[in-house]
Order: C-alpha cells, then sequence, then structure tokens
C-alpha cells in the first residue's frame, strides 16, 4: 500500500531491544548477514526457507541454520515486501513500490542470478503481496488502479500473468492492502483465495472459491478509518474457519480490536481478538498442529492452539512476519535484520 511506504520506514527507524526468549525459549536468534527490514517469508521445509527486505535483498538458507544474504542484480534499492520459495535453488521475490518500481524476479540455480519475470505497468499501482498454491498457478494482488484491486493470475509458475479485471474487487475510496508482511493476501487448496483491506471508513475481506476468476465481499469489525489502520493478514485452517489480524501500525501498543473469525468462509465475521495486545501484521498456520495458529506485529507474538479462541504470550519482540514448516520449525523475521528461529509450537 502507497500510504504505509514512508510511514513504516520512520517508525522502524527506532531501535528496538534485543531479542529476548521466552518462558518456553520459543524464539532462538539467528544471524541474517543484514541490517535493512525484512519482511518476506518463504518456508519450503525444516531445512529450506528464503526471506526478503529492504535494498534488494533475498535470503536463503539451505540447512536451517546458517543465511546466505544477497542482493538482486538489476533491482537495486527495490523493497522486496513478499517472496515466495519452491524449494532450496527456485524462488520468486516480489517487489513493492509505485508503477515500475512493483517488479517480480525469478531465481532457478539458489540466488545467483536472477531474471526480471514482471513490471507493474498501472503507474498509479503498488503490489501487496504473491502466493503460489502449487509448482504453477499463482496470484499477484496489488492495490486499486481505476478504482479496482489489482489481481494477475499465473498457471505456468509465473512465466505469464493474466489480470482479472471487474471481478468484484471495487474499491472504497482510500481503501488499500498493507504490504507489511506478504500476507494479506491467503489461499486454501486450489481454488480458495482471500484478500484483506484497510485505510478506508470499512476494513472488508475478498473472497474467490475459483482462484481468484471472481471475488465477492464481506465487511470485517476490525476499525479502520485511517490509513495506518486495518486488517493487515489472513490465514484459513481449511476452506471454511480463517482468522483475519490487523491494527494500527502507527500505534502498535493501541487497546483495540486486532481480530476476526469466521467459520463460513469469509461470509460472515465475528470479533476475535489475539494476543499480544496491539498491532499484529500477520497470522498464519501451523503445518501438522491442528487448529493452530501464530500472530506476530509490532506488538510481540502469540499462539492459539484451538483455532483462535485463547490465546497465549509468546514474545514482545516487534516482528513483521512469521511462517512454519511444521510444529517444530519456523521462522520469524522483522526490523534491523531481526531473524529468529521458532522451536515447537506443540509444547
Amino acid at each position: 500500500m502507497k500510504l504505509a511506504t514512508i510511514a513504516f520506514a520512520v517508525l522502524f527507524s527506532t531501535t528496538y531491544p534485543a531479542f529476548a526468549a521466552s518462558a518456553a525459549d520459543a524464539w532462538i536468534a539467528q544471524n541474517s548477514g543484514t541490517e535493512v527490514e525484512l519482511r518476506g517469508l518463504s518456508v519450503v521445509s525444516p531445512r529450506v526457507a528464503w526471506a526478503s527486505g529492504a535494498k534488494a535483498t533475498v535470503l536463503r538458507t539451505i540447512d536451517g541454520e546458517h543465511w546466505q544474504s544477497m542482493q538482486v542484480a538489476g533491482a537495486d534499492g527495490l523493497d522486496f515486501r513478499d517472496i515466495h520459495g519452491f524449494d532450496a535453488q527456485h524462488a520468486i521475490a516480489m517487489s513493492a513500490g509505485p508503477g515500475a518500481l512493483s517488479r517480480l524476479y525469478e531465481t532457478s540455480d539458489g540466488g545467483n542470478t536472477w531474471k526480471l519475470l514482471k513490471t507493474n505497468e498501472a503507474t498509479t499501482g503498488f503490489w501487496d503481496a504473491i502466493s503460489f498454491v502449487d509448482g504453477k498457478q499463482g496470484i499477484l494482488f496489488g492495490d486499486a488502479v481505476d478504482g479496482q484491486f489489482q489481481i494477475l493470475l499465473t498457471t505456468d509458475g509465473g512465466q505469464n500473468w493474466q489480470e482479472r479485471r471487474h471481478a468484484g474487487l471495487t474499491a472504497l475510496a482510500n481503501e488499500g492492502a498493507f504490504a507489511a508482511s506478504g500476507t494479506c493476501l491467503a489461499t486454501y487448496g486450489s481454488k480458495h483465495a482471500w484478500l484483506v483491506s484497510g485505510s478506508a471508513e470499512q476494513a472488508r475481506v475478498f473472497a474467490s472459491t475459483d482462484a481468484g476468476m471472481s471475488w465477492t465481499v464481506a465487511n470485517l469489525p476490525i476499525p479502520a478509518a485511517v490509513a495506518s489502520k486495518g486488517a493487515f493478514s489472513a490465514a484459513f485452517l481449511d476452506e471454511k474457519h480463517g482468522m483475519v489480524v490487523g491494527g494500527d501500525y502507527k500505534l502498535p501498543q493501541l487497546d483495540s480490536l486486532n481480530g476476526a473469525r469466521t467459520e463460513d468462509g469469509g461470509k460472515t465475521w465475528l470479533p476475535a481478538p489475539v494476543s499480544p495486545q496491539g498491532f499484529m501484521s500477520v497470522i498464519t498456520t501451523v503445518p501438522g498442529a491442528a487448529s493452530t495458529y501464530v500472530t506476530a506485529g509490532l506488538a510481540g507474538s502469540g499462539i492459539s492452539r484451538d483455532a483462535g479462541k485463547t490465546w497465549q504470550v509468546l514474545d514482545k519482540t516487534p516482528l513483521n512476519t512469521v511462517a512454519f514448516a511444521n510444529a517444530q520449525s519456523g521462522w520469524a523475521v522483522g526490523p534491523k535484520g531481526l531473524l529468529m528461529k521458532f522451536n515447537n509450537v506443540t509444547k
């Protein structure tokens, strides 16, 4: 989202305290090899993961412990807000920025070389997130152009993209998504997808049951109404049960509703606050851990093992995004190159 770019940069110029493990020692700091803001994260397996961030930075691990930091050639200054790793060698990184600063780059050799796949042709566009449901089928999501949110679809692994216009994605005045964690777009299976928004008079969620070809919209109870406020992230346990989190990134400790829950695929939503209290930029499910969500943001991180009904605070370290391989391993990234590994969410 365009409105968030400068404000996020100012917010994260603050120096945060060093990571301190929770009582259960859930998080362990790892060396990222960089001090840039990290926002993109894609976990392929317990040993393989990719991360991305500012100044054209991409990170990769192939042993789950040591990370290689690299800069994408030809992408100087770009902010890679999202990344999707297919395996240890193959990944697509998405930069976010006005117009042509929103781009896709691909590597097939572990990051040694990169090629430009696509540039946003809309001068007023701004890409927010990318998601692949398998090795071929993917969705690219961006802020509104001429009153319609941008949706581009691929069926060949990102080599070619088709834009869907007038597919039920009409935006409200000032409405946008937040390119804060790569998770304002969520998918489940090969057909189901959800988009969340804020910054307008109403936070909303768009749902698709046909792999992004058409969308329906529902209102969320999470407060919006100002540019820094709304729904930031969505995750689904199955086709019906999901959660959305958000808040106000300018007031990360604000005591306001920061979560909502659905049991009908996103048609209706109930207030469902998450812990810690405050701004959450990401929520994710955990493969192999039934009914489990992990959420995180500038207010810290928390876990639910009962589909979002109750929550336990994990840590108060400010984070941007989290992702998991299974119940025993996952990662988190955040400000100033922060990179941490998670031990075991079943404890």
